[in-house]
């Protein structure tokens, strides 16, 4: 499908910027979307952590699991250590056909840096 896409000159829409504080509020919600932290399992289990829940899929491991992703329901947050990684998985995802991804404007530095 991407492929038909390409040839007709149409691409995925790109993936949505969500802030901290969004986020935080949609973690207590009902349906919280599925936290992806695409950095290496290093940085990870690093200093900055993680966020609670996040699954750990370095990004280079990312396009072994697409089918399993964007079968995901609900909405999926891609996260890493600033943003430019998780904005390269979001597009991956979108591209594969996964309808609700976000990135974390500024990763998880922005999250750091809002505990309060």
């Amino acid at each position: 499908m991407r492929g038909l896409a390409r040839l007709f000159g149409r691409r995925p829409p790109d993936p949505r910027w969500v802030e901290v504080a969004t986020l935080r509020r949609a973690l207590g919600g009902a349906a919280p979307p599925v936290v992806l932290d695409v950095r290496g399992r290093d940085e990870f289990a690093g200093p900055l952590g993680h966020i609670d829940g996040a699954r750990n899929m370095p990004l280079s491991e990312l396009p072994a699991h697409l089918a399993d992703l964007t079968a995901t329901d609900g909405a999926v947050v891609c996260i890493c250590l600033t943003d430019k990684r998780s904005a390269a998985a979001a597009a991956q995802l979108a591209a594969a056909g996964l309808g609700d991804v976000a990135v974390l404007h500024g990763g998880m530095k922005a999250w750091r840096e809002t505990e309060g």
